[in-house]
């Protein structure tokens, strides 16, 4: 090499040495250090540093094949893996010679040195010299695979073989001279180039590999590909160059210069509008696939040459519903025109078309409506070309329109793409206000109007408005520069942060509840205060003006409109903007019309009335108020007609015709989503009267308890004169105490518009419970009861799981054949569990059914059902009399499961016993025996011819005789001997011992054969054969299975997943089509950087209380753990582990949230679907007869096996999309390459599995190098990943998006398939379930939904992270009812289930074209998943829910975790509640509907926020009257003394209201549905135990607080909560940091409210009445303090809390700074808590300052009641307050400069500054206390009310930071932030100090938090202590 200073040989002889590098390599390059580190090749802790060819930057990604052969062949001949090698240096250096790519230099460095010490040790084998060797290496490689190869080698190998010879000889020709290459290798290399691309790589159809594929001669792809091939009759694209000529070739048309030939349709359009060749092919397998799915379902032959046109027509319909109906909307013409009927040749163009748009449109797929812009003038294009005159009959050629490789992403995609980047810049990455900037909403929406097309026009104009926007905002200047265009810059809706979009959406719901209090209050306050009141003329009167109010309202919601839609006004229509201004004049109208027109009917009016009454002068006649409420009740009277005719409104809001879209202007304002989303009219009803009886019910509620009792001490306190004030009164002379009245009517207005939820609650729960044992959950939900009918399941199942048979047979056949197929479901089922090692090895035997019903004449149950018969029936035979037989038989008939098992064991027997001997006599002799049984039987005289006594004798050898037959031994002879010694036995027992008359029953005896001993000529070559061991161990199963198998099995999960597998076939499930005839499908999940595999470091690496996640597993799960270790065969040896560790890495892997067993539990699916198939094509007989030819080997390849693979590959499609695979790929980091290498191993044991990932590269393009971005598709190769499809991107797509909905869309063009399921990494799938997939997927073809099919697929989920810990069981429980009970009542009868990222299935084709799974706008999205819903629903979509089939799902376990997860939800919920979607659905919804949606999504987080703030109005409320004395003043009056219960009640009504405890309602009803009701009160009961309540409640706490600051400021991001097993202690500033501001600060302020209300007011009010009114707001309090502490393990634990204290100190002193984390310094923690006042608006602001006010109050009250105060009521005492406060801060801030002024230079200075000042307070105290009467309590009072303001001004700092920095005051506000924090975390923790001092606290807590795990047998004081056995890995 030249870098070692060896020259080659040059001249006409053959070269000795190595090819020569070029001399623009230099040394100096060469030796650059290198990032890769290859250090760790020879560190042996070091994870194995993975292949050459997987390090090499994306820049050289053309090298990689070279260096795959490298490694390859490198066992085989080093010297030419070598040349290899050398090869691919050259050409790397050649792509890059300056080293200027990201890596290259890097990757160059370390090859380079590969290479010199490769040259150094490897030497030529085959020859003396490299020329030589490489050519003998590559003949003998041709002639050994390639001369033979296809005949003995599969496809999958050939292509291997096929690509190492193409890159040997590509390194041949550079070591070799042209001149010196045999012409025999050449020959062989033309070969090789031309039958290369029959063997490439292909993802599932091989449509270029050569050799016989089963999927390739399926009929229905055959007929899909002739189809597409019909490309004669198109006319011919010309190339640039016109030299160039084409030909038509077999159908097919090639250009002249070989680069570009058009196979199909697809290569035509491909060229034509210069497609990516990636796209090209996904797309054709995708159409090809689609097309051959949908053709099968119409045929009912199995062989068929031509595709259906009705295939082709269908499809085209589905694909183009959307296009068609965006067209009919604008009223614009269809691009889409019509083939000739015998003829679909231009549909299929139509359809290829839009999909290699969509396949390449990045990150445009989720503008529906700009995809089909693009379409719609492509679609006129390709019209243009098809219709020209130049026709392939003429020999012309046209020119095609695009011109360039990559020209449609160049010149269409790009320049979108690039406006999409530039709003994600204005947005600052979701930190500026949604207003400013545009996401993919408003820019899809661009194409909602016709504008479009003069605006952006065709081909793209660069100056159009929509490319046109400024691109970031700067400064206020600039931002008000752009208020010209800044109305423009929205698109029909504006997303404000106000709370205020929750009136404008559900602005009916408001108005119903706002009138209807108007209603009940005027009624309550009537004389008679009763309903019947409400006909009283007076009161009906005033009743009526609920009108007036309802115009309040109605002009309210018009101001709404036009405020919060302003910077939209330049995009929408001007009819739009006209509606909008004359709803505001018609609303102000109806305001000044009803309230004259009531004035004038009002008898003596008086104020306002008065005055609109002078206004009316003579129209004084109550009529006309009647005339106006009618007129202006028209509207709703008409909207009320149209609801009660769904069908009507559903056409009339769909109709594209003028006149509707006029008659409709005013109601409902043309938009193209939203339209016609009506149900059927029992759907209607059926939810119409779920939300009438619940409003019925909260009314009646509201008005018997909450609003009437409340009107009688209402009236008292009213009538009670001026009180005595105990403050400064400013407003002294109110009328009719109406503070109080306030203060007392508050929070009961807010309990009344919050309490709807409860009785959501409760109704939900109600009808869900019916609905759900309707629908026969439950129906079987123990072992017992599936025993109880067992015998119906095989017939249920092949009614409910099986394809109808088209033959009819008899009854008897038909139950034959039932539990024949059943078998082979059931017993793969049962292997799956042993599998997963849920079960162990005897009860797998016990719960398995043979597949071979044999001979015997009754059904073989499975041997759980039979356990101990036989022996209990041995047992009742024996002591029978003579006399008894007919009792015996009696008793043994009884029991069917013993008489079936006593049938079975007898024949069973014989036939084992005949099969056994080879001698006609002894089989003879056993034939005597029988025939002497069945007489003896026949004449009821069994018990005088058999001893019974003998039976347990005879039963005991038996069992030892099949013992033998079971075991394998070696020694024939021996083992032959011990069988015939035990059946020699056996039969003497029976002929001597148990016949009575047995001694001539052998034929043998008589005239035995002296030379051979009897019985002893066997036949031992049965023991071979699998169904003769499988009889053989059953018989021995059902006789010596003495106990009962009730507990089998005993784990749990085994448990509950068979008899919801059991229960499931009863329930209502679509027919069942043959896997042929299904749906095909595909399941999407995407990944990030979570754990793929647990390393073996992973699994022992041990926690801070030392524990390893193995040993914690091992104790949460002894009984799997047994099982495993009997699985792998565990023998205690030295190395059992070593060899067997990829066995336990799984196991612990199966059990977390991992990559791999979501990938098991998907790949399930395939699996049952070769299972199926098989029984779908194998023969009745061959089924009876248990034929195995189904296996789940792949290398099974005999013709069914084959096929069932083939259907299985065509129906089913798993991809995941890694987006940071690539990177994870060249990492040089420990975990990325363990990441990579377990995706890939993932990738070479699963065949069908895919991986789609974005992979970077760089690119120099006009000399200037480039980042470069591609969709990548791969799949598991030899040894590697191998590439399929390569996409090119017009950018980065997460940068544009949320992460997760990006990463989905870029991979989703891989997913083939009419369904499509999501499923999230942190989900698991069962076997059995999948068995029931081809029935759901029926569910889009079932007839009852023909007139609204479901777009979305719901299924249930089971959480399998359950049964870690109490706070795990709670979460459990809680997602457990929502994923049941709550969606099965949002499914029906609501229906408004919409899509929550569980394992839905989506129907693939109409989401494709309408946006995607998900939406992905920046923040506004964060909730990605149910905007999906959302969208669906918008656009005509139906979604269902069905609970026949469920997916696994882990949640998390921690409370920090449960935490994080609980409030990524609830900032998501503020987000949505911002959105247009929320809104349109709100609008456009019909009223009872509108309800459901509310209360179900966003309004469920408001009423928990309402919930917590009803607390802070009644206790401000009650602050502000016993501060102000007004209680004392109302308690100690007389007349209320003498009624005082109800005011009492209403003091308290709000306190039975806590939404938080009534979650646990549906929980107790699925519960009880599903294990019984019994089982349910009792969990319910542990729960509470077990703390539930202060869980719920604390929960209560983060929704409530992240749901409000969201609305109010943003900052909501994507959290990531962590996966892991989470069993550790949680320090103290982890927790202080995570609920600081969401609990400790909160639940501190209602705890000094409540006291500051016990102290005040103790000396008039009793003590049982402050605990009857404030019992469950101290639960409140304490919840929200100490629920970290309480659920965090060892929490209480004296020296967890010593370190804790330790580290929180450390975390408080710590200064912050750029680059300091949060969990180093509090400063930094500061910074970051408060980010999101940085980017609010100024309402955020100045609510933020007006809500710091409240603090105030505490000051202002508590000075007036000190006795320094003297009781006087002046101002000034609270002046002086102030002046005190000033001057506390004021020395604190002196205390503070001294400290950094003389501190360091001048400490005698600073301390004599400090005495000063301690000496001067001493002073000021001592004259206080001395001459002012200061006392103690005044002390303690002052700090009450002082403490209080400082944190007022700290928060109103905070929020005008800005100008607080520019005064210089930011440092003083920070540190009193500090002090702040100190106070509030001491006050926090001494408490736990106190506890910590007690060790039962600690051990009581420990049982708390794990008591599930302790019923599971785990010792959980023991892994928190960190005890562990000597054994590193067993227990």
């Amino acid at each position: 090499m030249a870098s070692s200073g060896k020259q080659p040989a040059t001249g006409g002889g053959e070269t000795s040495g190595a090819p020569k590098l070029g001399k623009t390599f230099s040394r100096k390059m060469t030796r650059m250090p290198t990032t890769h580190d290859v250090q760790q090749e020879e560190d042996a802790a070091a994870p194995p540093a993975p292949a050459d060819s997987e390090l090499v930057p994306a820049s050289l990604a053309s090298i990689v094949p070279i260096l795959r052969v490298a490694n390859e062949i490198e066992q085989e001949n080093p010297r030419v893996a070598y040349l290899c090698r050398f090869h691919a240096f050259e050409k790397a250096h050649n792509l890059d010679p300056t080293s200027s790519m990201r890596g290259v230099r890097q990757f160059k460095t370390y090859l380079l040195r590969r290479l010199e010490r490769d040259e150094a040790e490897t030497k030529p084998q085959l020859a003396r010299n490299d020329p030589k060797e490489i050519q003998i290496y590559y003949k003998n490689y041709y002639e050994t695979y390639i001369k033979e190869g296809p005949v003995k080698i599969k496809p999958v190998d050939m292509a291997k073989h096929y690509q190492i010879l193409s890159v040997l000889y590509d390194v041949l020709k550079t070591v070799v001279p042209p001149e010196r290459v045999e012409a025999e290798i050449n020959r062989y290399a033309t070969e090789i180039e031309r039958k290369k691309r029959h063997f490439g790589q292909y993802n599932i159809l091989p449509l270029h590999v050569s050799g016989a594929s089963e999927i390739m001669v399926l009929p229905e792809i055959r007929a899909a590909l002739n189809e597409l091939r019909k490309v004669d009759n198109l006319p011919r694209p010309r190339l640039q160059s016109t030299a160039n000529s084409q030909n038509l070739t077999n159908n097919t048309l090639v250009h002249d210069d070989g680069d570009h030939s058009i196979h199909d349709l697809l290569d035509w359009l491909g060229f034509v509008f210069r497609f990516q060749k990636g796209n090209v092919a996904n797309q054709r397998e995708h159409l090809v696939l689609l097309l051959a799915n949908i053709d099968i379902r119409k045929r009912t032959q199995d062989d068929y040459a031509r595709l259906d046109i009705a295939t082709v027509r269908q499809l085209a319909k589905k694909v183009f519903k959307n296009y068609r109906s965006w067209c009919d909307y604008l009223h614009c013409p269809c691009n889409i025109k019509p083939s000739s009927i015998e003829d679909a040749q231009r549909e299929l163009l139509y359809i290829g078309l839009y999909f290699l748009i969509w396949g390449e449109a990045s990150s445009i797929r989720f503008m529906p409506e700009c995809l089909c812009y693009i379409f719609h003038h492509m679609a006129n294009e390709l019209d243009g070309i098809l219709n020209s005159n130049v026709q392939s009959v003429t020999g012309g050629y046209f020119e095609p329109i695009y011109q360039g490789e990559e020209s449609f992403l160049q010149n269409i995609v790009t320049p979108i793409y690039k406006v999409l980047v530039k709003e994600v810049q204005r947005s600052k990455r979701g930190s500026v206000s949604h207003s400013r900037w545009r996401n993919y909403d408003d820019l899809n929406e661009y194409f909602w109007s016709k504008e479009c097309f003069h605006d952006l026009g065709w081909p793209i104009k660069p100056e159009a408005h929509f490319f046109t926007n400024p691109v970031a905002i700067a400064t206020k200047s600039e931002l008000h520069d752009q208020n010209i265009t800044g109305r423009r810059l929205k698109t029909n809706f504006v997303e404000v942060r106000t709370f205020w979009h929750l009136f404008r959406s559900f602005e009916r719901m408001w108005t119903f509840f706002i009138l209807a209090f108007q209603a009940m209050l005027i009624i309550a306050w009537s004389p008679s205060g009763s309903l019947t009141a409400f006909f009283d003329p007076d009161v009906f009167r005033r009743v009526l003006s609920i009108f007036i109010t309802a115009a309040f309202l109605n002009f309210f919601q018009a101001a709404l409109d036009i405020i919060l839609s302003w910077k939209a006004w330049g995009s929408m229509q001007y009819t739009q903007i006209l509606r909008y201004l004359l709803k505001f004049a018609v609303a102000t109208a109806w305001i000044i019309i009803l309230s004259a027109s009531y004035s004038g009917s009002v008898e003596n009016p008086t104020g306002l009335i008065k005055l609109f009454s002078n206004w009316a002068g003579n129209w004084r006649n109550q009529s006309l108020y009647t005339y106006a409420i009618i007129i202006y009740m028209l509207p709703n009277i008409f909207a009320a007609l149209l609801f009660l005719l769904p069908p009507l409104r559903r056409s009339v809001e769909l109709s594209n015709s003028r006149v509707f879209i006029l008659l409709m202007w005013w109601a409902q304002p043309k938009l193209y989503v939203g339209r016609g989303m009506h149900e059927d009219m029992l759907s209607l009803l059926k939810y119409t009267l779920f939300w009438i009886l619940l409003l019925i019910s909260k009314l009646a509620f509201s008005y018997y308890v909450e609003i009437y009792p409340l009107v009688e001490p209402t009236k008292m306190i009213m009538a009670i004169g001026a009180p005595n004030y105990a403050w400064h009164e400013f407003f002294p002379y109110l009328q009719h105490n109406i503070g109080v009245v306030i203060t007392i009517w508050a929070p009961i207005v807010l309990v009344y518009f919050m309490d709807t939820q409860i009785w959501y609650a409760i109704f939900s729960t109600i009808v869900g419970g019916i609905h759900g044992a309707f629908s026969h959950l439950g129906e079987i939900r123990t072992l017992g009861m599936l025993r109880s009918r067992f015998e119906t399941v095989p017939s249920v199942f092949t009614e409910n799981l099986m394809p109808t048979p088209n033959e009819k047979n008899s009854k008897e056949e038909m139950e034959r054949m039932n539990i024949a197929k059943f078998s082979h479901i059931w017993n793969e089922f049962i292997s799956s569990l042993r599998e997963e090692d849920l079960i162990s090895n005897r009860e797998r035997d016990l719960l398995l059914v043979p597949y071979s019903l044999g001979d015997i004449s009754v059904v073989q149950w499975p041997p759980f059902l039979l356990a101990s018969k036989i022996p209990i029936a041995l047992d009742m035979a024996k002591d029978f009399k003579k006399k008894g037989e007919k009792e015996l038989i009696k008793k043994i008939k009884h029991d069917k499961h013993m008489l079936s098992a006593v049938i079975e064991c007898y024949e069973t027997l014989r036939d084992i016993l005949k099969e056994l001997l080879i001698d006609e006599d002894e089989k003879r002799s056993i034939d005597n025996i029988c025939e002497a049984v069945q007489l003896s039987i026949a004449q009821q005289n069994f018990l005088d011819k058999f001893r019974t006594s003998e039976l347990p004798l005879l039963s005991a050898k038996l069992a030892k005789l099949l013992n033998l037959l079971k075991d394998d031994n070696e020694d024939v002879e021996s083992y032959g001997s011990q069988i015939v010694t035990v059946l020699q036995d056996i039969m003497e027992i029976i002929t001597q011992d148990v016949m009575s008359n047995g001694h001539g029953s052998s034929s043998v005896e008589q005239g035995e054969i002296k030379e051979r001993p009897k019985f002893s000529n066997l036949n031992l070559n049965l023991i071979e054969e699998p169904s003769w061991k499988e009889k053989v161990d059953r018989l021995h199963l059902l006789l010596t299975v003495k106990e009962s198998a009730m507990d089998v099995p005993i784990n749990l999960d085994a448990r509950r997943r068979i008899t919801f597998f059991a229960n499931s076939l009863f329930m209502d499930l679509p027919p069942t089509p043959k896997v042929r005839n299904m749906l095909s499908f595909s399941v999407l999940t995407p990944y990030y950087k979570e754990d793929v595999l647990y390393s073996e470091d992973e699994l022992n690496k041990e926690n801070e209380d030392g524990i390893s996640t193995l040993f914690y597993l091992q104790k949460i799960y002894p009984d799997e753990w047994k099982n495993f270790l009997e699985r792998v065969k565990y023998d205690n040896s030295e190395n059992f582990w070593r060899e067997n560790m990829d066995e336990l890495r799984h196991w612990v892997s199966y059990r977390g949230q991992t990559l791999a067993r979501t990938v098991r539990g998907m790949m399930y699916y395939r699996r049952a679907l070769k299972l199926q198939c098989f029984l779908d094509t194998a023969k009745d007989h061959d089924i009876l007869e248990g034929f195995r030819t189904y296996s789940p080997d792949e290398n099974n390849q005999d013709h069914i096996s084959a096929r069932a693979l083939a259907i299985a590959d065509m129906k089913f499609t798993y991809v995941v999309s890694c987006q940071v695979y690539g990177i994870q790929k060249k990492s040089t980091e420990a975990r990325d390459r363990s990441c990579y290498t377990n995706i890939l191993n993932l990738m070479l044991n699963h065949h069908s599995l895919r991986v789609a990932y974005i992979d970077e590269a760089e690119e120099t393009v006009d000399n200037k190098t480039q980042k470069c971005y591609y969709s990548v598709l791969v799949k598991g190769g030899d040894k590697f990943d191998e590439e399929i499809y390569r996409i090119k991107l017009p950018g980065k797509p997460t940068d544009i998006g949320e992460g997760k909905p990006e990463n989905q869309n870029h991979a989703i063009i891989f997913t083939r398939g009419e369904a499509l399921q999501t499923i999230d990494m942190n989900q698991d799938n069962y076997l059995e379930e999948a068995f029931k997939l081809r029935n759901v997927l029926g569910e889009f073809l079932r007839p009852k939904y023909q007139k609204h099919p479901p777009t979305i697929l719901g299924l249930r989920e089971h959480i399998f992270t359950g049964s870690v810990s109490s706070l795990a069981w709670f979460m459990s429980n809680q997602e457990t009812s929502f994923v049941t009970i709550g969606q099965r009542i949002l499914a029906n009868p609501l229906k408004v289930r919409f899509h929550y990222g569980h394992p839905d299935i989506f129907d693939r084709i109409f989401h494709l074209t309408r946006g995607g799974i998900s939406k992905a706008s920046k923040i506004i999205n964060l909730s990605e998943d149910i905007f999906a819903g959302f969208n669906s629903t918008l656009r005509g979509g139906n979604v269902t829910h069905h609970e026949y089939m469920q997916v696994g799902k882990g949640r998390d376990v921690g409370l920090n975790q449960i935490s994080i997860f609980e409030a990524k939800v609830a900032k998501g919920n503020g987000e949505q509640t911002l959105s247009r979607d929320v809104y349109r659905l709100g609008r456009r919804f019909d009223f009872y509907r509108m309800l459901s949606f509310y209360f179900t999504t966003v309004g469920f987080y408001f009423s928990s926020m309402i919930t917590v703030l009803t607390v802070y109005v009644f206790l401000y409320g009650r602050l502000y009257l016993v501060m102000s004395g007004l209680e004392r003043s109302i308690l100690e009056d007389p007349r209320i003394q003498q009624n005082s219960k109800p005011l009492e009640n209403a003091l308290a009504s709000q306190s039975i209201f806590q939404l938080g405890l009534l979650l646990v309602l549906p929980m107790v009803m699925e519960v009880g549905l599903e294990k019984g009701f019994r089982t349910a009160i009792g969990e319910f009961i542990i729960m509470q135990l077990q703390l539930a309540s202060v869980f719920f409640t604390f929960q209560l706490g983060t929704k409530a607080h992240y749901f409000g600051r969201t609305i109010l400021h943003g900052g909501a991001k994507y959290s990531a909560t962590g996966r892991g097993f989470v069993v550790f202690h949680a320090k103290f500033a982890d927790n202080y940091r995570m609920y600081s501001r969401s609990h400790f600060v909160k639940g501190l302020e209602l705890m000094i409210l409540l006291v500051v209300y016990e102290v005040y007011g103790h000396s008039y009010r009793s003590s049982a009445l402050y605990l009857f009114v404030t019992m469950s707001m101290w639960f409140l309090v304490v919840s929200w303090l100490f629920a970290p502490f309480i659920f965090n393990p060892s929490g209480f634990e004296w020296q967890k809390t010593v370190d804790d204290w330790t580290d929180w100190k450390k975390w408080m002193e710590n200064r912050g700074g750029i680059g300091i984390a949060v969990d180093r310094s509090w400063e930094s923690w500061w910074e970051t808590e408060h980010e999101h006042l940085k980017s609010t608006s100024i309402r955020g602001r100045m609510l933020e300052i007006i809500l710091a006010l409240r603090f105030l109050i505490f000051q202002y009250g508590i000075v007036y009641h000190l006795n320094i105060a003297h009781n006087s009521r002046s101002v000034l005492v609270y002046g002086l307050s102030w002046l005190v406060m000033l001057t506390v801060l004021a020395v604190l801030k002196m205390v503070s400069m001294g400290r950094r002024g003389f501190g360091t230079d001048f400490q005698l200075m600073f301390r004599i500054l400090k005495g000063l000042l301690f000496l001067g307070f001493v002073s000021v105290m001592t004259v206080l206390f001395v001459v002012c009467n200061l006392t103690l309590s005044d002390v303690f009072a002052a700090l009450l009310g002082f403490m209080p303001t400082g944190w007022s001004i700290l928060l109103i700092g905070q929020a005008c930071r800005p100008l607080v920095r520019r005064l210089g005051f930011w440092d003083s506000i920070k540190e009193l932030g500090r002090a702040y924090e100190y106070i509030m975390g001491m006050a926090i923790f001494v408490p736990i100090v106190v506890l910590s001092w007690f060790p039962f606290v600690s051990e009581f807590q420990t049982r708390l938090l794990f008591n599930q795990a302790f019923s599971r047998g785990l010792q959980i004081s023991m892994i928190l202590a960190g005890r562990k056995d000597s054994s590193m890995y067993v227990s």
